[in-house]
């Protein structure tokens, strides 16, 4: 499977953990969110580890490529959404549809950023140690094992933990 490390849409519709403080401004922009024909910005937020969970016990992922980490960089503090308190009932799993995801509200967990260029890092024990956290965290909340992290735009600015192609 596929994620940023952060979470877009484009158009209307529910989008939970959207982010419209700085932080989800600085995401758009730094992450270049724009779209390629229109230029109109996507909706930018944190990391929904609920929905990618659910992806992959959907889906049955052996792995995860999470990209754009380096977008991270400048944040003081990053948000995972670890559950959604639906109906006043905090839930870490969901089959719900878009009527119900609305009506939810988040619930976060929040890490303390890196401060630091991860951009074209190759080697994942060259990460800042607060990235290192992000990435594990998010392998422990989603129950896939990242195998891939990517850290520009480049084709070579790639972190590869585990070969896959063997």
């Amino acid at each position: 499977g596929i994620a940023k490390a952060y979470a877009t849409r484009v158009g209307s519709g529910p989008f939970p953990t959207e982010d419209f403080t700085e932080s989800g401004k600085i995401i758009a922009t730094r992450g270049n969110e724009f779209g390629a024909t229109t230029g109109r910005p996507r909706r930018c937020g944190w990391f929904d580890a609920v929905l990618v969970s659910r992806a992959h016990k959907q889906n049955h992922f052996h792995g995860l490529c999470l990209t754009k980490l380096d977008v991270l960089d400048t944040l003081d503090e990053i948000s995972i959404c670890t559950a959604y308190r639906i109906d006043g009932e905090v839930q870490t799993e969901t089959s719900t549809g878009a009527c119900q995801l609305e009506n939810c509200q988040p619930v976060y967990e929040t890490l303390p950023g890196w401060k630091e260029s991860t951009l074209g890092i190759t080697s994942y024990e060259r990460l800042p140690p607060n990235a290192k956290r992000f990435v594990e965290r998010i392998a422990e909340l989603s129950g896939i094992p990242v195998d891939f992290i990517s850290t520009g735009p480049g084709r070579q600015d790639m972190i590869q933990l585990k070969s896959v192609f063997s």
